[in-house]
């Protein structure tokens, strides 16, 4: 992976956190999605909760991980009214809206969306019906 994919990924990861988005660590197991639990400079910690048990491994940022992440073409309608709401929002209030920017990637990342195309260089796992980590 190359230093600038490791950085884009370090910042996307940062924001992502708070919001429980799921990753495949292939090295620590092939059919287990994973929590992202925390991000810093030197790598990734990862959760996965089952049986009542919670496991936690360090992950090395040299280690290959993927989120699954939604593609912007599959945010359903109420969604697109939704963040479109909070865009206008944002550029009719009195607050200046560059600076509340924000609360739109906040809301994406929320809702799992690749903003970023990290899918499309192939450094995410695009969630589909049949591969959706998600699903509950």
């Amino acid at each position: 992976m190359t230093e600038e994919n490791k950085k884009l990924l370090l910042i996307d990861f940062s924001d992502r956190v708070p919001y429980g988005v799921k990753v495949k660590v292939p090295c620590l197991q092939e059919d287990i999605d994973f929590t992202l639990n925390s991000v810093d400079k030197e790598g990734f910690t990862v959760i996965k909760k089952a049986n009542g048990s919670k496991f936690e491994f360090e992950v090395s940022n040299t280690i290959e991980i993927f989120p699954y992440l939604r593609t912007m073409s599959s945010m359903t309608e109420e969604e697109k009214e939704e963040y479109c709401n909070l865009q206008d929002k944002l550029l009719y209030s009195s607050r200046y809206p560059v600076t509340d920017a924000y609360e739109l990637f906040d809301w994406l990342n929320a809702h799992h969306f690749d903003y970023r195309n990290l899918a499309e260089r192939r450094l995410a796992i695009a969630v589909t019906e049949e591969n959706n980590p998600y699903k509950e």
